[in-house]
């Protein structure tokens, strides 16, 4: 294997942990600027000590990946963006890592050579996604932690893109980039770098079903405690015994997770890590073995109750969750004073070869070169020397004085006449202007100008009009449904225009041999009350699901859908491959924070977009909500997750149910199991709904081509009264009390940071 191709990627929160993760041997470093990182509350260093950073690593032939790996407003992509990243470009940023498509947008037309990574927060599950983004111009992806070897290895057989994937450091329970957890409770959103981690508090599960499902027989019994622990922290991912299988599966490079950590974490995995790497590029898998000191290392540097390998050989489990969410640093002896000292304080420093040549009445002239460049500077002449002549060993000794430069002299030739008189102040000048010409020569390669310019003033121009209300349209309604019961209780009802039902209504869906005979029937159903019936593709469409949806894909046309809403950038992929012509529908996890991500998927012939819930109204103007759809009813989901809280807390029934997860304030959050082979996966929906039945103005004033009603948990009787309120409020005028005793307006006032 070519060593070359392969790349130990290591994480700096902060300026020290950049020099630590260079000097312990990492091939590159992701680091966060001073905006538009998934880390915000880490140290991450400003423009200057970030271009610094850019130097040092060009000269060390080290790579540096900018993180902006958030989603950007409106008035951030416009006004902020382009002067962001700018002096980062042109000092030769090596690569951006981005999760918004509006900002890869962004970046192709204005940086159009500057390397684009997909985030892990893009949630990519499979070659359709990879595929995707490759066509878009993305060079790196870094695929969903959730995906097995073999899933990965389909990426890398099916694209030419490289493959990053996470080998060590701490573990989402969600997808990541599915995550509304910290930002509904608390307003500190994963997409915008705020997380709270609320995921590492204790929780209980509780049992028996709670909606009108088909475990329906469960609701109004009193809940019964199944489990009460961190029932949704994960382990730390340890990979170290897994890298010949992690490199065998096409992984290029291996990142490590740590932004938060200390310097010494980051020097201490980093090392470790490099080791085998080196190991394994040295004498392949046969030979391959961890020492059991090696492991401990890795484990007091920081754990979980131990470490998991994470998903790269198993799809779920309990013994992937750190269920008391014990951990830390475990003191072993002098090791972080040692790591400290050695990786952090100690630098080391580019070598480099001299030649002085100091001549009378000549112009003093130093060579320094390295490998890859050469410089030559003059300087001062030499003098006969009236009284003391300047020393040969004086000279060397300023010579090599290259004090907080990055370079230290190896071999070092000084040719010079006898009684010679030069300043030592002259011979530091020469030095000085030597070092600071091969710096420049070794760095002009990187250097660049962005090809397109940015006109401010016409952004700003345009902010003008983001602020302005739209015209108010006539409001249809569309409702989401989970249930069957909530079909039944809306279906007759003549104000909701559209039906968007969930593919697991129909359990046929999963048999290839199945005919689709309930979902025909329904959709005839809901075609007779003059709507439209639209598909909601799954949350997570993993390749086994890809498969599944291949078998019965012709069938499913003729079941008569109208239209089809999408989740994430498989699906999408997906229905081109099978051009698929009716509308399609974007869900509000398939992000569009601002008008260029919206303008992205209405090119890519997806007309209706569903608003963003962490949004304001303020914010949502700015980005203009024409032929948007705004969520105004339902409890929100904000987790996705490949674990199975009935596993984890019992054993899993693969029967569809309805649980609660209670936290320490004794909040009961709806837990579903959606069970599928092999591409299972479990929904946290939000414990209270969010209710915007009060907000009708100012929802108009927003102009969106429709109010979206999202049941999941909701009895029929419970959605046929919600469905009616909003009918009544938004359809006919009526103002409403608000029955609910609980309810939260999520971000429509407050927003997120």
């Amino acid at each position: 294997m070519d060593r070359e191709q392969i790349e130990l990627l290591a994480p700096a929160g902060s300026y020290d942990s950049f020099r630590a993760a260079m000097q312990a041997g990492a091939d590159a470093v992701y680091m966060g600027g001073s905006k538009f990182g998934a880390r915000a509350y880490a140290n991450n260093p400003q423009q200057d000590s970030l271009l610094q950073a850019l130097r040092e690593a060009h000269l060390r032939g080290k790579k540096i990946y900018l993180t902006v790996n958030t989603l950007l407003k409106e008035r951030e992509l416009k006004m902020e963006l382009y002067d962001y990243l700018r002096p980062y470009y042109e000092e030769g940023l090596d690569a951006v890592i981005v999760q918004d498509v509006g900002v890869l947008s962004f970046i192709r037309e204005y940086f159009p050579d500057l390397p684009v990574h997909a985030s892990t927060q893009m949630t990519i599950t499979g070659p359709l996604g990879a595929e995707f983004l490759e066509k878009e111009g993305v060079s790196r992806v870094v695929p969903a932690r959730e995906l097995s070897l073999q899933e990965i290895r389909m990426i890398r057989e099916q694209t030419s893109l490289e493959i990053e994937t996470f080998v060590h450091g701490a573990l989402c329970y969600c997808y990541s980039g599915q995550c509304l957890l910290s930002s509904i409770l608390g307003g500190r959103s994963g997409n915008r770098g705020r997380c709270a981690q609320p995921c590492r508090l204790p929780y209980e599960l509780t049992g028996g079903a709670v909606t009108g499902s088909k475990a329906a027989a469960g609701r109004g019994k009193q809940a019964v405690p199944v489990s009460a622990s961190h029932l949704i922290s994960m382990k730390d991912l340890c990979t170290i015994d897994l890298l010949p299988d992690i490199l065998d599966a096409g992984v290029t490079s291996l990142k490590i997770e740590g932004r938060m950590k200390q310097p010494e974490y980051v020097a201490g995995v980093v090392r470790i890590y490099r080791k085998y790497l080196d190991l394994f590029l040295e004498k392949g898998a046969r030979d391959y073995r961890v020492s059991e000191e090696d492991r401990r290392e890795l484990e007091c540097l920081f754990s979980r109750e131990g470490f998991t390998k994470g998903y790269y050989q198993q799809h779920n489990g309990r013994k992937m969750l750190s269920l008391n969410n014990a951990g830390g640093e475990i003191r072993m002896g002098n090791l972080m004073e040692t790591l400290r000292r050695e990786y952090v304080e100690n630098q080391s420093k580019e070598k480099i070869n001299g030649m002085l040549i100091l001549s009378k009445e000549n112009h003093a002239k130093l060579c320094v070169n390295t490998q890859s460049a050469s410089v030559t500077v003059t300087g001062a002449c030499a003098e006969q020397a009236v009284q003391r002549p300047i020393q040969r060993d004086q000279v060397e000794k300023q010579l090599r004085k290259t004090g907080n430069t990055p370079f230290l002299f190896g071999q070092l030739q000084i040719e010079m006449e006898e009684d010679l008189f030069l300043p030592l102040q002259a011979v530091n000048e020469l030095r000085r202007n030597a070092l600071e010409a091969l710096e420049r020569e070794l760095l002009a390669p990187f250097r660049r100008t962005p090809p397109v310019s940015w006109e401010k003033e016409n952004a700003q121009r345009g902010m003008g009009a983001d602020a302005s209300r739209a015209q108010e349209k006539a409001l249809c309604i569309r409702a989401y449904v989970e249930e069957t019961q909530q079909l039944e209780a809306l279906v007759t009802l003549e104000q909701i225009s559209d039906l968007y039902v969930n593919y697991s209504l129909f359990p046929s869906i999963l048999d290839e041999k199945a005919e689709l005979a309930d979902l025909k029937r329904w959709t005839q159903e809901v075609h007779r009350y003059k709507k439209k019936c639209y598909l909601v593709l799954p949350v997570i469409f993993r390749e086994s699901l890809r498969q599944v949806f291949e078998g019965i894909w012709d069938r499913l046309m003729e079941t008569g859908i109208d239209g089809i809403v999408i989740r994430n950038y498989e699906e999408y992929e997906f229905l081109e491959r099978h051009s698929f012509t009716k509308p399609v529908v974007t869900d509000a996890n398939v992000y569009t924070f601002n008008k260029r991500s919206r303008a992205f998927w209405a090119a890519k012939g997806c007309g209706r977009d569903t608003a963003p819930v962490e949004l304001n109204l303020k914010e949502l103007r700015a980005r203009g909500c024409e032929g948007s759809e705004i969520i105004a009813y339902g409890h929100l989901p904000m987790m996705v997750s490949a674990q199975c809280l009935l596993k984890t807390a019992d054993h899993c029934t693969h029967v569809p149910e309805t649980r609660r997860l209670k936290d320490r304030y004794q909040k009961y959050f709806y837990v579903k199991n959606f069970c599928m082979p092999e591409s299972c996966y479990n929904v946290i929906y939000n414990s209270v709904p969010l209710v915007l039945l009060d907000q009708d103005k100012d929802i108009k004033s927003l102009g969106p081509a429709a109010l979206r009603l999202d049941f999941t948990v909701e009895t029929g009787a419970e959605t046929l009264k919600t469905a009616k309120l909003y009918i009544d409020r938004y359809i006919h005028g009526i103002q409403t009390d608000m029955p609910w005793k609980e309810f939260t307006r999520g971000h429509f006032k407050r927003g997120v940071e």
